[in-house]
């Protein structure tokens, strides 16, 4: 019998930067989850899966069906499935509860594996800096704003979502793909301050864009799923050892 894993991958950023290559990223990811549904105990998708998602009442951004329904036969076959929003799909409802019977986590979730301790969440908004963002990010949650943007016909509000999607990609850059050295990684600076407070083994985190293992004075390991557009990485967790890989 095969060791049972935990597998974690963030940041597919699917509809982006054409819908051809998108189709075949979305097809890739399918096969990836192929590839594990044998062993897998749980999966962790940690955010920006799309590069946008909104809810209205009725309607979701069409597009992406290969890859709902791969989640759908992986949750029916009892394998866990869990989605933590990120920044590019913060406007997460209840669709993938109801649907694809997905745990959404809209913000970071302390998990203990085999004694393991693992601190997992999408990495938007922590750590020291990103400022405008940390606004932006209050007034996209909240509900009276959400309730007005839901009024506009969907036609306009995925187009304007999607223009501020581009846009924050634009804006970031080249940035994503640079290592700034421990001492300049937000994510990095938030997990060590963590850690003097909180026992953590694994801090597991997206949003970076750049596969990252890093030691946290020497008590734990920072780790950094990369993306999909241009690492295919991911983790997986064996029991005992947290891994970085990479797709194909």
């Amino acid at each position: 019998m095969s060791i049972q894993k935990i597998y974690f991958a963030s940041d597919f950023h699917l509809g982006v930067p054409t819908p051809e290559l998108s189709l075949a990223r979305e097809k890739r990811i399918c096969r990836w989850l192929d590839s594990i549904k044998a062993d897998a105990r749980e999966i962790y998708l940690v955010g920006d899966i799309f590069d946008f998602w909104y809810e209205h009442k009725y309607t979701i951004p069409k597009g992406n069906t290969r890859l709902l329904g791969k989640i759908a036969e992986l949750t029916d076959s009892g394998i866990p499935v869990h989605f933590f929003v990120g920044n590019h799909d913060l406007w997460m409802n209840d669709y993938f509860k109801q649907e694809l019977n997905v745990t959404v986590h809209h913000k970071p979730v302390t998990k203990i594996f085999n004694n393991k301790t693992f601190y997992i969440g999408h990495g938007d908004g922590l750590g020291p800096g990103d400022n405008w963002y940390k606004i932006l990010r209050c007034i996209f949650a909240n509900k009276t704003c959400q309730w007005l943007f839901s009024r506009l016909h969907p036609n306009l509000s995925f187009y304007i979502a999607k223009r501020s999607s581009k846009r924050s990609r634009t804006t970031t850059g080249d940035s994503d793909e640079k290592f700034l050295g421990s001492e300049n990684e937000w994510l990095f600076l938030y997990s060590r301050n963590y850690l003097k407070q909180n026992k953590v083994d694994y801090f597991v985190f997206g949003h970076r864009h750049l596969p990252l293992d890093l030691d946290v004075e020497g008590k734990a390991r920072y780790i950094n799923l990369g993306e999909w557009i241009n690492y295919n990485s991911y983790a997986v967790f064996d029991g005992t050892n947290l891994e970085l890989k990479t797709f194909e």
